[in-house]
C-alpha cells in the first residue's frame, strides 16, 4: 500500500517538475517552498558511489550496504512526480511556443529578469570586481545567445553535456535548468524530444544529468563557498545577457502596435511577479520552519 508520505513527496516532485520546465523558476525554490529542500540536498550529498566499485568487484555485501544508505523513500516518488510533470507540461509549453510565441517568451523574459533581480537583492555586495564579473557574464551570455544554436546543434554528445550543465544549475541559487537549456539553444529541442518520447535522447540527457549532479556538485559547492560573491554577480550578468534570447523571439513574432504589445507587457509582468511571490512564499516557509 502506498504511504501518505510517498503521495506527498510525489506531489511535491510534480510541482518541482513543473518549475524545472519553465525558464526562470528554480526547482530548488519549489523544493524549499514545499519543505523538501534540506532533505533533498542531504540525500544527494550522502550518496556514496563506492557501491559501483564494490559491485564491479563482485563484493555484493558491501555494495548492498552502500545502496541501503540511499534515501529511496525520497528519490523514487520524487523522481516519479518530476517525470510525470515533465511529460504532462511538455505538450502545453510546446503548444504555447508554437502558437503564442511572443506571449510565452515574454513570460519567460519576466521570470528570468525577476530571478536576476532577486539574486542581486539578496547579495547586495557591489564592488569593482563584482561589477566586472557581471559585465563579463553579461557580454559572454549576450554574445553566446546569438550563436548558441548554430554552434552546438543537437548531437547526442551535446544533449549529454546539456543534461550535465542543466542539472548542475539546480544547486546554484535562483538558476533553473530550463534557463540553461534556453541559453544553450537546446530548450525547444528537448521539449520536442520529450513530446515525441525519443527514448535514446531522453536516456542520454538523463545520464548526463545524473553524472552532473553526482560528480560536479561538490566542485560547484567549492566555487560557491570560496568565490561566492564573484560567482553570484557573474550569474546575474549571465541571466541579464541571456534575455537576448526571449527578446529576439518576442521582436520577431509581435507587431509594433499597442494592441499587440500590451498583452506581451502584461505577460512579462505576470512572470516577474510570480517569481517575486514564490520567493516571498519560500521566505515565509523558512521562517515558519525555524519558529
Amino acid at each position: 500500500m502506498i504511504s501518505r508520505e510517498a503521495v506527498s513527496i510525489f506531489l511535491k516532485g510534480t510541482l518541482m517538475g513543473i518549475g524545472n520546465m519553465v525558464p526562470g523558476i528554480s526547482g530548488g525554490t519549489i523544493a524549499l517552498i514545499t519543505g523538501i529542500y534540506e532533505r533533498l540536498v542531504h540525500s544527494i550529498s550522502s550518496i556514496d558511489l563506492k557501491f559501483i566499485t564494490y559491485f564491479l568487484k563482485g563484493d555484493l555485501t558491501e555494495a548492498t550496504k552502500n545502496v541501503k544508505n540511499i534515501d529511496f523513500n525520497l528519490f523514487i516518488p520524487l523522481l516519479l512526480g518530476i517525470g510525470s510533470a515533465v511529460l504532462l507540461i511538455t505538450n502545453i509549453i510546446y503548444f504555447l511556443l508554437q502558437y503564442f510565441t511572443a506571449i510565452t517568451c515574454a513570460f519567460f523574459f519576466g521570470l528570468i529578469l525577476a530571478s536576476a533581480f532577486l539574486i542581486y537583492m539578496k547579495e547586495s555586495n557591489l564592488s569593482v570586481k563584482n561589477i566586472v564579473a557581471s559585465i563579463i557574464g553579461f557580454v559572454s551570455a549576450f554574445l553566446f545567445a546569438g550563436m548558441a544554436t548554430v554552434q552546438f546543434g543537437h548531437s547526442l554528445f551535446i544533449i549529454f553535456l546539456s543534461g550535465i550543465v542543466a542539472t548542475c544549475a539546480m544547486i546554484l541559487p535562483g538558476i533553473s535548468g530550463a534557463f540553461i537549456l534556453l541559453l544553450l539553444g537546446q530548450y525547444e529541442y528537448i521539449l520536442s524530444v520529450l513530446r515525441n518520447l525519443q527514448l535514446l535522447e531522453i536516456f542520454i540527457f538523463c545520464a548526463g544529468g545524473l553524472i552532473g549532479i553526482l560528480s560536479f556538485s561538490k566542485f560547484l559547492n567549492y566555487i560557491m563557498n570560496k568565490y561566492r560573491s564573484i560567482t553570484i554577480y557573474f550569474l546575474i550578468g549571465v541571466m541579464l545577457g541571456a534575455l537576448r534570447l526571449p527578446y529576439q523571439k518576442i521582436a520577431g513574432n509581435v507587431d509594433v502596435y499597442v494592441d499587440a504589445i500590451i498583452p506581451v507587457l502584461i505577460t512579462a509582468m505576470l512572470g516577474f511577479f510570480i517569481v517575486l511571490y514564490l520567493d516571498w512564499h519560500s521566505k515565509r516557509w523558512g521562517k515558519e520552519a525555524r519558529d
